[in-house]
């Protein structure tokens, strides 16, 4: 009965929304939208917002956007059980246009379909709120601030409007920053699930290192990893370990090599130069010597500050890790790095680990990932990826075969430029 009251437009969409449900997953929403409903006191009637934005962990503006949504507008504080599947169904069970789409108006927090850099200042600082628990004590919101700048910093706003000074985030310039910050994205996507710590979008790895390391000379930061975990699988995002830091192990390429030489797992290298920027790469392969390109089209470049950005493969070309030990032709440069061409990386950092260089390149489609393209770090760090049981696993390992100790030891020549010597 109360379905033939609906609009036939309203009818329709939920009669085409609930298709991309099964039969059990409408059965779960019911018992949601029952059980919501009841908290609402609203005689099993409709959702408030309150109760909806409470359930869902949303605050803020973005959590009222979100319900504004839902209601298809209404502004009557009642989100019907038709609301709820039509909602999820557009926004979970979409095209990858519809979603990025509902996502595009979910950000235009003030509904005047004008997506301005205002709006999304709004909706990064409702994201972090609930991502890293911030206080709102001075520090902390420095810290917030600060972030949210590095995230704007990447935005692209070209679409005019008339009447108004500033321009705003065309739909383009939007699936283009998703791009350039996929921990956005992945946020953004998973808000009408429960709120829990593994929620998509939400994980923050856990860092190791010796106790009594300072964590102010790291140059990671939680939002970093965050920022970084986009781009990686729910796996990586445990636990991150300390594998080299300059500040403790000095700028020495043996010394880095030696520490990540047992690392058999992804890592992730931070750089900070003189001129204050922050970048650096995710190694999905192990440091070992070559003679060439390697590696994987799971690595990625990334900028950190002043602006946030990540920067995957193209599959243009191959040329996705470098690693170079003890090569005494200029044709072959000692160092590490990541995509373009030799003499020509994306981002490399010579033997002497004094400096290096970053250019545009196809590989990732990336620029330069500092002020100049010639670099000189202050700061070098780098975290291995620990995944899930292998800490536990790598101790019998070593104690074990023959065959393990032997590639071990050729490891560790292969270190030093003695094994493959003809490379």
């Amino acid at each position: 009965m109360g379905n033939s009251q609906s609009p036939p437009a309203a009818n329709h969409r939920f009669t085409s929304a609930s298709r991309a449900f099964t039969p059990k997953e409408l059965e779960d929403l019911k018992s949601l939208f029952t059980s919501l409903a009841a908290q609402s006191q609203s005689n099993g009637q409709y959702i408030s917002s309150s109760v909806f934005q409470a359930y869902f962990g949303l605050k803020g503006p973005l959590g009222g956007r979100m319900f504004d949504l839902a209601t298809q507008g209404r502004k009557d504080d009642k989100l019907t059980f038709e609301d709820l599947v039509i909602t999820k169904g557009t926004y979970e069970k979409g095209t990858k246009d519809e979603i990025e789409e509902f996502i595009y108006q979910l950000l235009d927090v003030t509904n005047d379909e004008n997506l301005t850099r205002s709006d999304l200042d709004s909706v990064l600082v409702s994201m972090f709120d609930h991502i890293f628990h911030l206080k709102g004590s001075e520090l902390e919101s420095s810290s917030h601030c600060y972030m949210v700048n590095t995230f704007l910093n990447a935005a692209t706003f070209s679409k005019d409007h008339e009447g108004y000074n500033d321009k705003s985030m065309s739909f383009e310039d939007f699936k283009s920053w998703c791009t350039l910050v996929p921990s956005v994205k992945k946020f953004l996507a998973s808000l009408l699930v429960p709120p829990d710590p593994g929620r998509s979008g939400s994980q923050v790895p856990k860092f190791q290192h010796l106790d009594n390391i300072d964590s102010t000379v790291l140059l990671l930061r939680d939002e970093y990893a965050w920022h970084i975990g986009g781009a990686i699988s729910q796996e990586e995002l445990e636990e991150w370990k300390l594998l080299y830091h300059s500040a403790l192990n000095g700028l020495s390429f043996n010394t880095f090599l030696g520490n990540v030489s047992n690392h058999d797992e992804p890592t992730v290298l931070i750089i900070k130069d003189r001129e204050g920027y922050i970048f650096g790469g995710y190694a999905s392969q192990p440091w070992e010597r070559h003679s060439n390109f390697y590696g994987d089209m799971k690595s990625f470049l990334f900028q950190l500050y002043p602006k946030a950005s990540i920067f995957r493969p193209t599959g243009a070309n191959n040329n996705l890790q470098w690693c170079a030990v003890n090569f005494g032709s200029e044709t072959i440069p000692n160092g590490i790095g990541f995509g373009g061409r030799i003499n020509h990386f994306g981002l490399f950092l010579s033997a002497g680990f004094d400096q290096g260089h970053t250019f545009s390149c196809t590989t990732f489609n990336s620029p330069c990932v500092s002020k100049t393209s010639q670099i000189y770090p202050e700061v070098i760090e780098c975290w291995g990826v620990v995944r899930k049981g292998m800490e536990k696993e790598k101790p019998d390992v070593a104690k074990g075969s023959v065959l393990e100790r032997f590639k071990e030891e050729r490891h560790m020549l292969n270190m030093v430029g003695i094994a493959n010597a003809s490379g």
